[in-house]
């Protein structure tokens, strides 16, 4: 055997040798757990046979605590790219058999080199995250590795898509990277997120919790809304993900793709001429509405365990991908609430950085009234809906179904702030306040002083009633172009965003808001740019 044989023969020994990854025992023992390994994970996510390993024979360089006889292969990290539903995506995927996929200098390096890629590219990068968290014997280095990827994401946020998938325990400062990308997946019963677990609680506070209450799938999709998806195993996790990148653009230059779905636009849908009840009290499903409006009924549903009083969702129309904020009649009667408005101020933002129309449908009574949602800050959560709606520049459409009262009638996306087309139904009620409270408030005295208050009173609601709860008083004035049977909604909100796709964006500085400027195909760093993930501007100018 030649010297060139031997190099190719040694070659592939030592692939072998890494592709066992932390050996036999330790990925059985993952198995059992009915977790995929980082390679398995890797081979569901990319399309067969496309994935490119980087860096597959990067060690650590840690001498301390016994640390130089130790092998991790791969430093407990898989990176690389290939291809998903036939384009292009950057990934990485921590390795738990190989020393539990903690994080040292090396390792970190690893993750940081493809962020770097896929920020040039201008491609759409995967997170698959389970690790232990931090490499002890490494110190500092390892801190500073975190601090890194860190950084990137903050470089790439609004520029390119950024996903995470928690397979696994993520602790501490391991929870940040993830809570800085665009969405976050988990799977049930063996993915957690914390800044401090159980144990710690315990010792500090005396409060005793479990690993799923605290920081499980669940806790984060329902009550903290850290993350946007719960699925019920790796594979469930990894085919969400591919669903969700099939409607977003590679970057924040391109439009997202165009598919053809087979979906007539000129599709009519009787059902929504009776799916709005009799009575102003009863609720109905807006899903219900979102299915007749969209291609095929499909839609792809973030969050869709928080805040439910507000639904936000991926969809197309002829093809094209939307992004749909609709207020739920079936949940607190569709207040806006702080949740809600956060939920809905980040989904915003999202689609704005990445060029996907909104679609906003309108059923709201106003904002939750008490205490807690005062003390809480909703002037503060409300103002910031206004203002991302404001800022948008993507097509804006607006969609009233029933009621669109005072301040949340601003709130969601009213000509005011910005909506390009804005339509109704007949049975849209477009006021300051429901008709009850405004005849309560406009003739008090009069209702006092009658004979017969009671019946004085039904009669001033129903002359409010005839004013203006409907959506004529506002078309009369041009805030609402036009009033729809409900059944013909879909071919009209497809008609205005085929004419809106083309508008074209153009900002200018302004001195105190710093907003970026984009003219044509040319964007300049927006010196706005704040920490929380849910501020989404188009940045980075990575491509003239």
């Amino acid at each position: 055997m030649g010297i060139v044989e031997d190099k190719i023969k040694d070659l592939k020994e030592k692939e072998k040798k890494i592709l066992q990854m932390g050996g036999e025992k330790a990925v059985a023992k993952h198995k059992d757990k009915g977790k995929l390994t980082a390679r398995e994970r890797l081979d569901l996510l990319f399309d067969p046979g496309t994935f490119r390993e980087i860096d597959m024979f990067v060690t650590h360089r840690c001498v301390n605590f016994g640390m130089e006889d130790v092998d991790i292969p791969s430093d407990g990290v898989v990176t690389g790219h290939g291809l998903v539903e036939g384009r292009q995506v950057f990934a990485f995927a921590q390795d738990f058999t190989a020393r539990a996929g903690s994080l040292g200098e090396m390792h970190a390096k690893k993750i940081c080199k493809v962020m770097d890629l896929a920020l040039k590219a201008g491609v759409p990068f995967v997170g698959l995250n389970d690790s232990g968290g931090a490499r002890i014997q490494e110190g500092v280095d390892a801190l500073s590795g975190y601090g890194q990827i860190f950084y990137r994401n903050s470089l790439a946020s609004g520029v390119i898509p950024q996903v995470s998938a928690i397979m696994g325990p993520t602790a501490g400062g391991a929870v940040y990277s993830p809570a800085m990308t665009d969405y976050i997946f988990m799977v049930k019963n063996s993915s957690y997120m914390f800044i401090t677990g159980p144990e710690v609680i315990k010792s500090v506070t005396g409060e005793e919790i479990t690993f799923e209450d605290l920081g499980g799938a669940m806790a984060h999709n329902e009550k903290s809304g850290v993350a946007q998806f719960a699925c019920e195993s790796d594979q469930e996790a990894l085919e969400q993900i591919k669903k969700l990148l099939s409607y977003l653009p590679s970057n924040n230059m391109e439009d997202p793709p165009v598919v053809n779905t087979g979906d007539s636009p000129q599709r009519v849908d009787p059902v929504l001429d009776t799916i709005i009840p009799d009575s102003p009290n009863k609720s109905y499903d807006i899903k219900d509405v979102i299915r007749s409006i969209v291609d095929k009924g499909e839609f792809f549903e973030p969050h869709e365990h928080f805040a439910r009083n507000i639904v936000t969702c991926f969809a197309r129309l002829n093809g094209r991908s939307v992004g749909i904020i609709a207020n739920q009649p079936k949940e607190l009667a569709g207040c806006l609430d702080i949740n809600a408005s956060d939920k809905a101020t980040r989904f915003i933002r999202f689609c704005d950085a990445f060029n996907v129309p909104l679609l906003t449908i309108a059923d709201v009574p106003g904002y939750l009234p008490g205490s807690n949602q005062e003390w809480g800050g909703i002037i503060r959560h409300g103002a910031k809906l206004l203002w991302c709606y404001s800022e948008a520049t993507v097509p804006k459409l607006l969609l009233v179904t029933r009621k669109d009262y005072g301040g949340s009638y601003l709130a969601m996306c009213s000509k005011d702030l910005g909506a390009d087309m804005a339509f109704a139904w007949p049975t849209a009620e477009i006021a300051v306040m429901g008709a009850a409270g405004a005849a309560n408030l406009i003739h008090r005295k009069e209702i006092t002083a009658a004979d017969d208050p009671k019946a004085t009173r039904e009669e001033k609601i129903e002359e409010y009633n005839d004013l203006f709860s409907n959506p004529y008083c506002a078309a009369n004035r041009g805030y609402i172009d036009a009033v729809l049977v409900p059944s013909e909604t879909r071919p009209r909100l497809i008609e205005a965003l085929e004419i809106m796709c083309g508008k074209p964006v153009k900002r200018t500085i302004n001195n105190n808001m710093k907003v970026p400027v984009i003219e044509g195909d040319v964007a300049m760093v927006s010196m706005r740019h704040m920490a929380d993930p849910a501020c989404r501007r188009c940045r980075g100018g990575w491509r003239a």
